[in-house]
């Protein structure tokens, strides 16, 4: 016999319902809330969605979050100082590629550790992540030729925060359902924070202190972030074996996940551009690089609020729904971009870039929770992270080589800019895949 629905999933399946007799299209309506929904099985599970210990696994990941995709949030900076003191020597689009692969692999291996989390398996994970990420930042301080710092900060720290990252942000889904937009908010107001305050820091250390004595610190914030992440986080929902083993391709079959995949992997190929080449830009164009270095921590500190707004906004109307208007401004900002000639101006792209793209980034895992059962959405996001994974690893040594063969930004922002924009034209199919028509929640 069936168990009773708890009153926090009835609410929420009643209103979907109710947004289906108002639109008039039952037929279809029904059809693509009984794929959302899947069995009578996955409306029996219950959420927290608030209390002490449902609040302290947000600050968990929120700290996590901090020092992992906050920490590679701050690459421009690194790029702009390795390119004019550790570097000097080495192409520009080279040395994007330590940031790119560090980026990608905060991605990679949620492939792994979201299947794993799924099955059980979570903090020992996490702590072999932790060690990772420590290591590496306390290497990169040895770090003086170009392999070097590809090996510590490019592979090494970017393995360790994927392997932390990765089993996340289906942590904080076993916590929350119908305030799940605000968690997931918070969650990606870490890494603002953490994208705000490493350059930040690095540049006033650097100075002080030097660089190897920098990333020193730097490492401390980590261990005592990660740290405080390792004690907090943790599963609530019973383990499950979902067929299909890490990677199932049967995945695959579902045309509006396949089509949401390859919108992550195009957006990724353009969404980080302004944020590596804003202060590259700046000083091409003659400001001083005292403050160009601060452009990407006020870009990241304009994204914090509007993170957490966009959470709630995607609670209340549908991630996808949010995400796509939010992203058009940001890829309108992006062919904008390299015609700012004013610090003024560009200090206002940076702000306005931080709050556009932020919708992305904090909310485009909210419809992998709706594309299945609870107990593969490890796997599912592990998949979108890899192709996400795949964008951001050839996306900004693109932009590099462009701007190479060019000698201008603007060849470098049409590309960028048109990446992002057909990653939204892909999100607006999968919407209509799953809606199965323009109108509705998603």
């Amino acid at each position: 016999m069936a168990t009773p629905m708890t009153r926090s999933t009835v609410s929420y399946a009643s209103s979907l319902f109710s947004e289906i007799r108002e639109d008039g299209q039952n037929g279809g309506r029904v059809e693509a809330v009984s794929e959302l929904v899947t069995n009578e099985k996955e409306l029996d599970i219950s959420y927290p969605d608030g209390g002490f210990r449902a609040w302290l696994v947000v600050a968990g990941a929120m700290t996590c979050t901090f020092s992992t995709f906050g920490f590679a949030n701050a690459w421009g900076v690194f790029q702009s100082y390795y390119e004019t003191n550790v570097l000097v020597d080495t192409p520009p689009s080279t040395i994007a590629w330590i940031g790119s692969i560090q980026y990608a692999l905060v991605f990679i291996p949620g492939v792994f550790t979201g299947r794993l989390c799924d099955l059980g398996y979570f903090r020992a994970p996490f702590a072999v992540g932790t060690v990772f990420v420590v290591v590496a930042t306390f290497l990169v301080a040895q770090c003086t030729k170009y392999w070097q710092f590809l090996l510590c900060q490019g592979f090494f720290l970017g393995l360790g925060a994927g392997i932390c990252f990765g089993a996340t942000l289906p942590v904080v889904g076993h916590w929350f359902s119908k305030r799940r937009g605000l968690a997931l908010g918070l969650t990606a107001l870490g890494s603002s924070c953490g994208g705000t305050v490493y350059p930040i820091a690095a540049r006033q250390l650097i100075p002080l202190v030097g660089f190897p004595w920098t990333i020193r610190i730097l490492g401390f914030m980590i261990v005592g972030t990660l740290g405080f992440s390792n004690l907090t986080l943790a599963r609530r929902l019973p383990p499950k074996n979902v067929p299909g083993g890490i990677f199932n391709v049967k995945v695959f079959k579902n045309a509006a996940f396949t089509i949401y995949c390859l919108g992550a992997f195009v957006c990724f190929l353009g969404i980080y551009t302004v944020l590596t080449y804003i202060d590259v830009a700046a000083t091409r164009i003659g400001i001083s690089p005292e403050f160009s270095f601060y452009l990407v921590s006020i870009a990241n500190a304009s994204a914090g609020p509007s993170r957490v707004l966009c959470g709630v906004l995607a609670d209340r109307f549908g991630a996808v729904n949010v995400i796509v208007p939010m992203t058009w401004i940001a890829a309108a900002l992006t062919f904008a971009w390299p015609y700012a000639r004013t610090q003024s101006t560009l200090i206002a792209i940076a702000v306005l870039y931080g709050i556009s793209n932020a919708a992305f980034v904090s909310s485009f895992n909210i419809p992998l929770y709706m594309m299945g059962e609870m107990g593969d959405v490890g796997r599912r996001m592990g998949t979108v992270m890899m192709f996400s994974a795949v964008g951001a690893l050839v996306g900004p040594p693109i932009s590099g080589a462009i701007n190479r063969a060019t000698g201008s930004l603007e060849a470098v922002s049409y590309y960028a800019g048109s990446a992002i924009l057909l990653s939204t034209v892909l999100m607006i199919w999968t919407r209509y895949l799953v809606l199965k028509g323009w109108q509705g929640r998603f």
